[in-house]
């Protein structure tokens, strides 16, 4: 809210909700500038990232093998369940997947959950004290999805080329599907267009999601009374609970399955 308490109508509270706070919104870039940073995204990303890597540290800290409490109890599940989902998808060997794989699937899972918190619990308590604008939700923000989905393209082209060689991974976009030289140009559009559709797909698939629901309950908040809010947004909220998990997973098994491709030498 621009300040608590103040009215506002649905159309400009659906626009305000949906408005990050980024440098342009500040005076420290100018406005509307591609260079602008979103501090609230980049602010919950980092908080969630932290929350996980605390959690599960101090876990590890605390592991016993005797009767384990409910933490480890459900930290060794959810290690448990990337672990196997990367032996039954990821052929080739390196130790660096399945720590990927549980990072990616913990940190977009908390950055989803941020999804739940009631939709004017933050910004107004942000407004309170002269903050604008604050969105909470990390992955409804397409710079945050993307920058994910192109460091997972980052590691896909690395291990292409150091498995397969430069040479190789040349070949694998020139010669493939028809193994001719006249079909060269023909193979270069549809692997090159195949390839960077991979990343493109990944972000936005997450993106797309997320925002949807975000939008969802915002237009739940600001066109029903507030005493009968609750009768759609709590079952958005469980219906949301299964979308945020099966889009954590999603990003994290075609992460696993792009990365075993690049392990796949076929030369």
């Amino acid at each position: 809210m621009v300040a608590p308490g103040e009215a506002l109508t649905p159309s400009s509270y659906i626009t305000h909700h949906l408005t990050n706070l980024s440098t342009d919104k500040l005076g420290l870039a100018s406005e509307g500038s591609f260079w602008a940073v979103h501090i609230d995204s980049l602010f919950f990303s980092v908080l969630t990232g932290l929350a996980f890597l605390w959690v599960f540290r101090s876990v590890a800290k605390k592991a016993s093998s005797g009767v384990p409490g409910k933490l480890q109890c459900f930290v060794e599940m959810v290690v448990e369940f990337v672990d196997t989902n990367v032996k039954d998808t990821f052929h080739g060997r390196n130790p660096l997947v399945a720590p990927l794989a549980l990072t990616i699937f913990c940190w977009v899972l908390l950055m989803n959950i941020m999804d739940l918190v009631p939709i004017d619990f933050i910004p107004y308590a942000a407004a309170s004290v002269g903050i604008p604008y604050m969105k909470v939700v990390p992955s409804a923000d397409v710079n945050i999805t993307m920058a994910l989905a192109l460091g997972v393209f980052a590691l896909m082209i690395y291990y292409s080329i150091k498995v397969k060689g430069l040479s190789g991974f040349a070949k694998e976009l020139a010669l493939h599907p028809f193994n001719h030289p006249v079909m060269i140009p023909f193979n270069l559009l549809l692997e090159v267009v195949s390839l960077l559709a991979k990343p493109i797909s990944l972000g936005m698939r997450l993106f797309g999601n997320m925002f949807a629901g975000e939008v969802v309950f915002i237009l739940i908040a600001a066109l029903m009374p507030w005493w009968a809010q609750w009768l759609g947004s709590v079952p958005w909220a469980i219906f949301h609970i299964l979308v945020i998990t099966i889009q954590a997973f999603v990003f994290m098994m075609l992460t696993i399955v792009y990365l075993s491709q690049a392990h796949e030498d076929n030369h």
